[in-house]
């Protein structure tokens, strides 16, 4: 790993998840650009932290035949569902998950894909821990477990990404205060035999929202050893436009926690 990397953490808000996947897309391509130039700019990487209006997404190595509500169903429901371009199956996003969305170029990190993802977990194990749920990883399976007791193994956090000349896009989808019911209508990731929980669902309280965005970026600064600075809403969309329009001004002042 060369010098000390910046991401500026972006939080959303609501979005759209087409709006999300084309923003995504935009900043990797500002990303994938900046590398392959003969004159190579340091500007940061990116992760944005959104909530999405309910959608049930299909990664492309996934299965339709996991989605097991009714194009009637999923109306009732006012879901959406769409295809995409991640690795995994099929999942739910909504109100109550924080998704998050870190497009790094990890030619400044490491060159290696199982090590990312397992970062990744490691954040989200990281800030589990911070209120009170223990989670581990579970073998053969990517993302984010509670693991006790055996055998009532169920997931917290899902995890697809994709990788373009070694920048991310896709990420993690960590369930706060998710509506588990909407899992219901998938087979969460494909699997059968294990169940899906919510942060609010194991430590039977309410959890404020922006506290948790603030763990998980200060657990990825540990982690990915990088500086951080979070940006909400107009601010994070401000920087964002200047961003893809070349301009890419860094924030005064990177912080390494909230």
């Amino acid at each position: 790993m060369d010098a000390p990397q910046t991401v500026i953490f972006c939080r959303m808000g609501r979005l759209d998840y087409l709006e999300g996947w084309a923003l995504q897309q935009k900043i990797q391509q500002r990303l994938i650009s900046n590398k392959r130039s003969d004159n190579p700019e340091i500007i940061p990487h990116v992760c944005l932290l959104v909530e999405h209006p309910p959608v049930f997404t299909l990664g492309k190595s996934g299965s339709e035949a996991n989605l097991i509500a009714s194009p009637e169903e999923l109306e009732a429901a006012g879901a959406s569902f769409v295809r995409i371009d991640r690795g995994g199956d099929i999942t739910y996003h909504g109100p109550g998950q924080i998704v998050g969305y870190p497009i790094l170029d990890l030619g400044h990190f490491y060159t290696d894909i199982h090590r990312y993802l397992r970062d990744l977990e490691e954040v989200i194990i990281r800030t589990c821990l911070t209120f009170g749920i223990k989670t581990d990883r579970f073998e053969g399976k990517t993302g984010v477990w509670v693991t006790n007791p055996v055998g009532s193994e169920r997931k917290i956090c899902a995890m697809g990404i994709r990788c373009s000349r070694w920048v991310t896009m896709h990420g993690f989808a960590l369930n706060v205060a998710t509506e588990i019911e909407h899992f219901s209508m998938i087979v969460p990731c494909g699997i059968r035999d294990h169940g899906v929980t919510s942060m609010e669902m194991e430590t039977v309280t309410k959890l404020d929202r922006a506290k948790v965005e603030s763990e998980i970026a200060k657990n990825f600064s540990e982690v990915f050893q990088v500086e951080i600075k979070m940006l909400v809403e107009d601010d994070a969309r401000r920087f964002l436009q200047a961003y893809l329009n070349s301009e890419a001004p860094l924030p005064d002042q990177p912080e390494k926690s909230h």
